[in-house]
């Protein structure tokens, strides 16, 4: 059994994706970012760096004590040397696989997750760091629509590097583009978003979050964008 502690986030989205995909048992525990529920003690036991998701594996391979997880890379990484799915063996094939979950993680989620800021969330709207991201957005958008020109997906076949990118382009009208200026990017797009397992992840997000309110009010936007150290201080 995998419990998994979530939030209806690009992030979120990425291992109820796989776990769909690989037929895990998995249970949910919701961690309200909105409320802070990703600073409470209990959480960052499991998650140091106080963000969801995050996972513990109460029946690992080795049969040993249960096994915590933080980081979404880091959970698709274990989740797929786990179940031997979506992650080749193949030397190479498999290093294609991680760095393109790297250039995710490193890249277009902190990239994207910027966007999402100053031109949604932030109080103050600033042209410059608008235009920025919206155009470094822009660009990680042309260098997977290259990558797919040639390929049905990143790394060939369906693996966790696709699992990692897709939830950060579902909210492409709000990021600024145009899924038409990207014709590679928008076929894969439909082909992952057409899945059951896609479909079935995405429907977990409704039921954790009812009202799918997103942050709105000046208290959310202090708990998420107001931290410091005191935050994870023992």
């Amino acid at each position: 059994m995998i419990d998994l502690y979530y939030w209806p986030t690009p992030n979120g989205h990425k291992i109820t994706m796989f776990l769909e995909e690989a037929g895990l048992a998995y249970k949910i525990h919701p961690i309200n970012i909105g409320k802070g529920d990703q600073f409470k003690p209990e959480f960052l036991a499991i998650a140091p760096n106080n963000r969801m998701p995050a996972i513990i594996d109460t029946r690992p391979n080795d049969g040993g004590e249960p096994v915590k997880i933080f980081e979404s890379g880091a959970i698709l990484i274990y989740l797929a040397e786990k179940t031997g799915k979506f992650m080749p063996n193949d030397l190479r094939k498999k290093f294609d696989v991680i760095q393109w979950l790297m250039w995710q993680m490193g890249g277009l989620g902190p990239m994207l997750g910027q966007n999402h800021h100053f031109k949604t969330y932030a109080p103050e709207k600033l042209p410059y760091a608008i235009d920025r991201y919206v155009n470094e957005t822009n660009r990680l958008y042309g260098v997977l629509n290259k990558r797919l020109a040639d390929r049905e997906y990143v790394a060939g076949d369906y693996s966790i590097a696709d699992m990692a990118s897709y939830p950060w382009i579902v909210p492409y009208e709000r990021q600024g583009q145009k899924m038409e200026d990207f014709p590679h990017l928008k076929r894969w797009f439909e082909a992952i978003k057409a899945k059951p397992a896609t479909v079935r992840a995405y429907a977990r997000g409704p039921e954790i979050n009812p009202s799918q309110a997103g942050i709105s009010t000046e208290e959310q936007r202090k708990i998420l964008f107001g931290q410091n150290a005191s935050v994870v201080r023992a």
